[in-house]
Order: C-alpha cells, then sequence, then structure tokens
C-alpha cells in the first residue's frame, strides 16, 4: 500500500530523518542487549507448541518500548511479546504506529544459532514509512524508509539484478501452525524447489527481507506473519529498487499476512508459482 500524492511523509511535509536516527540508537541498544545475554543460560517458554519466548524478548521490548515511549509520547506502539497475540488492524488506526519485535529469530536464539535480529519499523497512516532492522552477530544495520534511501550500515544497498527465476535464490518460512494446518506452506515450498536454484530458510522474517533489499536473496515469500515482522524491511525495500506485494499482486499490507518481496524483476514469475500456474 503506497503513500498517496498528498501524504505528508511522501510531499516531505513529515521529517523522517531524526525518528529515524532514534531507532536506530534503540535498535543497537536492544541488540547490545542480546548479545550481551546470548551465551548466557535462557528463560524458555511456550506461547503455543513450538512458539518459544525467552527472557531476552521480554527485556528487549521492554527497553526499546521504554525509549520509543520517551521520545515520542504521542505515537502508539505494537509490540510481540506485549500484543496479546492481537494482530489485526487498529481501528481507528493511528497516524504514527511503531510495530516492534524484538527477538526476531526467537527459536535460533534459544538453540544458539546466532541468526536473530531487532525490527523496528513505523508506519505513518497505516503504511511502513521507515524501519531499522539490527543483527547484533555480525553488526549489520538494516534501515531506512521513504525518501530516505535503503542502508546496510552507512552504505546505500540495491537489490539484485537477476531475472532468470531457475537461477535465483529464495528465501521463505513457514507458520508456527504447520503441523495442524494445510495452509503451511510446504506445497509452495515444493514448487519453489523446483523452479529456483536454491531455497532458504533462515529463521527471520525481518533478516530475509533485509537481504532482499542488499541483494543477497533474490526474493522472498511467507504467510501468516506478524505486522512487526514486516513493516520495518518493507519501508526500505522499495528504496532499494524492490517489489513488495500480497500473494496476488496487490498492495502490500503489514496487517494481510501475506508477503512477496522481491528485486522487481522477479516479482511476476514468483506470483506464477504461488498462484500455480507454473509446475
Amino acid at each position: 500500500m503506497p503513500f498517496g500524492d498528498k501524504s505528508p511523509v511522501a510531499s516531505g511535509k513529515v521529517n523522517l530523518a531524526p525518528v529515524l536516527a532514534e531507532a536506530i540508537d534503540i535498535a543497537r541498544e536492544a541488540g547490545a542487549l542480546l548479545g550481551d545475554l546470548f551465551s548466557k543460560p535462557r528463560d524458555i517458554g511456550y506461547k503455543g507448541k513450538i512458539d518459544l519466548v525467552t527472557d531476552a524478548d521480554r527485556a528487549a521490548e521492554d527497553l526499546i518500548l521504554g525509549r520509543l515511549a520517551r521520545a515520542f509520547p504521542d505515537h502508539a506502539f505494537l509490540a510481540e511479546e506485549s500484543s496479546g497475540g492481537r494482530v489485526s488492524r487498529p481501528d481507528p488506526m493511528p497516524r504514527y504506529l511503531w510495530l516492534v519485535d524484538p527477538l526476531d529469530g526467537t527459536t535460533n536464539y534459544a538453540h544458539g544459532l546466532p541468526i536473530y535480529a531487532v525490527s523496528i519499523g513505523l508506519l505513518v497512516e497505516g503504511v511502513p514509512a521507515l524501519g531499522v532492522v539490527y543483527d547484533p552477530s555480525r553488526d549489520e544495520l538494516f534501515h531506512g524508509g521513504v525518501g530516505l534511501g535503503a542502508y546496510l550500515n552507512d552504505r546505500p544497498v540495491r537489490v539484485s539484478a537477476e531475472a532468470d527465476l531457475e537461477r535465483s535464490i529464495l528465501a521463505t518460512g513457514f507458520p508456527y501452525d504447520l503441523r495442524v494446518s494445510v495452509d503451511n506452506n510446504l506445497a509452495h515450498f515444493t514448487r519453489f524447489s523446483y523452479a529456483t536454484q536454491a531455497i532458504r530458510r533462515l529463521g527471520s522474517a525481518a533478516l530475509d527481507l533485509c537481504y532482499v533489499a542488499c541483494g543477497r536473496l533474490d526474493g522472498f515469500w511467507e504467510l501468516k506473519l506478524h505486522p512487526w515482522d514486516t513493516a520495518a524491511a518493507a519501508a526500505f525495500i522499495p528504496e532499494a529498487g524492490g517489489r513488495v506485494s500480497d500473494y496476488a499482486g496487490g498492495p502490500f499490507d503489514v496487517f494481510g499476512r501475506q508477503a512477496v518481496a522481491s528485486n522487481g524483476a522477479l516479482h511476476e514469475p514468483i506470483l506464477r508459482v504461488i498462484s500455480a500456474d507454473e509446475p
């Protein structure tokens, strides 16, 4: 869902640069906390059959929400651990809504696998406006937004130039209810395994999307995502030359729970595989 021409963000009437700078500082602080706790004993709980939560998730979320509330007291917030599972679109939609995943890749983190990230995104008028995704294991900070560009640390990034799906590398993930729901992405995974050079399942949708933005991946698809998984990177993938949509190729909605991201050139071929028009 792009901003309209009259949007205060698209028109330049809202200056997001200092807001992004604050979000970057917060993400780095939360990432440092996660890094400090990574090798220590974990307090691990379950929100579902296989859906983990750790004390590190909660500590990082408390830090992020506390700092955001102090910096932006008139903004609204929706974060994974404090949301109570609420992922529907707020009504009415706040003008400024922060979507926070304090630890995207909790299962990796709990098992000592260093593929995880802090994800902080801001919606303005319901649309992704800026985002920060910080990977403390590699000290890689992806950031940008509408009119702000797309960056990895201080370097501008660009999507890949690959135009042949058979030579592409894509990433995806699987929903936590895959054992009980037939809508579990396994059929799509099988079709893409035949249609592409390789598929990767890294365990962090936020990082997958950032890797599309910087050209490490050519595309990504996943269903049953939460808004805090996608809001940050969805704000700057278009700035890197990429495209984000739903499974039908329509406007992307962070509350829609379907995401396809690509370098643009591969978007329609990816959509055709999803719709089963190709084997």
